[in-house]
C-alpha cells in the first residue's frame, strides 16, 4: 500500500455524526494512484482483494492489488467505462459511456452486452449500475458521454432524455424504470432493497423510489437537496446503519441520516466523484477523486455486499 498520506478533516453539522462515529477512524487518507485524468467507478473485489476503477478520458480500467500495492491496467481500451459493480456471481458489470452500453465480464473473460438500446434507440451513455438480489440490473443513462469527445464520443441523444432503466433478469428486456431527471447519476438500493435512491446531478437532488414486487417503481420523492455552494451530487453508497454517503465533487463526501438530514461532511483534497466501501471488514472507503484514488479506513462499515 502507498505510503503517501494526506490529512483528513470533517465538518460536523449534526451531533449524530459524532455519536455515530462517522468522523472516527484514520485522520489521513492514503494515495493509491495519482496519475489518472478523470477517475470514477471504483469497485472492490473481495475474492481477489483488488480495487478496479475507470480512468474515463484515458479509456482504461485500472486495478490496485491490496496485497502488494501495485497498480496495473486491467483493460484498455475499455469503452470509456464509467461506473462498475459486481453481480451476485462476482462478475464485473460496467457502464461503457463510449460504447453506449452496459456489459458483463464473464468468468472466462468474455464480454456480454446486457443493454445498448431502449425502444429501438441507442442509449445515451450509461453511467452507474446496481444489481438487485433477484438478478435485475438497474442503470442510469445521462448524456455525459455524448456531450463532447472528452469522456466518450460526441453525438446527439436518440432518446432525448436521461432515464433510469431496469434489465429484467429473465428475459433481458430493458425497461424504463424512472424518468424526469436533469441528469440521473449514482444509484444505490436500500439495505432491504425496498427502495432505489438516485442522484440527479443537474437538478441537485437525491430522489428515492419504492421498488414494487413486479420491479416497477413508485413516482418517487426528494430525499435530500444539495445546499447551495456545497457541491454536486455524483455517486452514492449506504453504510450498514442506513446512512447514505454521497460523493459531492468540490463538496467532499456528504453523510445523510435515514431521515434525510445532512449530518456532516468528509472534506477531500480533490473533487470526489465516486466512493465505495471495501477491504476485509468492508470499512475502508475508497474515493475516486479527479486524478487520484484514495483510501480511508473508517469507524463505519459499508452495507453488506451480498443481499439475501
Amino acid at each position: 500500500m502507498s505510503t503517501q498520506r494526506v490529512p483528513v478533516s470533517y465538518e460536523i453539522l449534526d451531533d449524530r455524526f459524532r455519536t455515530g462515529r462517522c468522523a472516527d477512524g484514520d485522520h489521513f487518507m492514503q494515495v493509491l494512484h495519482s496519475e489518472g485524468r478523470w477517475v470514477e467507478g471504483p469497485v472492490y473485489l473481495p475474492a481477489w482483494r483488488q480495487l478496479i476503477w475507470s480512468d474515463i478520458p484515458n479509456d482504461r480500467l485500472l486495478r490496485w492489488d491490496e496485497t502488494s500495492g501495485a497498480v496495473s491496467v486491467f483493460r484498455s481500451p475499455a469503452g470509456h467505462s464509467n461506473g462498475n459493480t459486481l453481480d451476485r456471481e462476482g462478475r464485473l458489470i460496467s457502464c461503457e459511456q463510449g460504447n453506449r452500453r452496459v456489459t458483463r465480464t464473464e468468468h472466462d473473460g468474455r464480454i456480454t452486452v446486457l443493454a445498448d438500446a431502449w425502444g429501438g434507440k441507442r442509449l445515451n451513455s450509461p453511467n452507474d449500475a446496481v444489481v438487485r438480489s433477484d438478478g435485475s440490473v438497474w442503470f442510469s443513462d445521462p448524456d455525459f458521454g455524448i456531450t463532447s469527445d472528452y469522456e466518450g464520443f460526441r453525438a446527439e441523444s436518440e432518446i432525448g432524455a436521461g432515464n433510469v432503466y431496469r434489465i429484467d433478469p429473465g428475459s433481458g428486456e430493458v425497461r424504463l424504470a424512472a424518468d424526469g431527471f436533469g441528469a440521473p447519476n449514482g444509484l444505490v438500493l436500500s439495505l432491504d432493497e425496498s427502495q432505489l435512491y438516485v442522484s440527479d446531478t443537474r437538478s441537485g437532488v437525491l430522489r428515492v423510489f419504492d421498488v414494487r414486487d413486479d420491479g416497477t417503481l413508485s413516482d418517487g420523492k426528494v430525499f435530500a437537496e444539495m445546499r447551495e455552494g456545497l457541491g454536486r451530487f455524483d455517486n452514492i453508497r449506504f453504510d450498514d446503519q442506513g446512512r447514505l454517503w454521497a460523493a459531492a465533487m468540490d463538496g467532499g463526501v456528504h453523510c445523510y441520516d435515514p431521515d434525510g438530514t445532512l449530518l456532516g461532511r468528509l472534506l477531500t483534497p480533490e473533487p470526489v466523484a465516486n466512493i465505495v466501501f471495501g477491504g476485509a471488514k468492508n470499512n475502508i472507503m475508497f474515493l475516486a477523486a479527479s486524478t487520484s484514488v484514495y483510501c480511508l479506513m473508517t469507524a463505519v462499515t459499508g452495507a453488506p455486499r451480498i443481499r439475501h
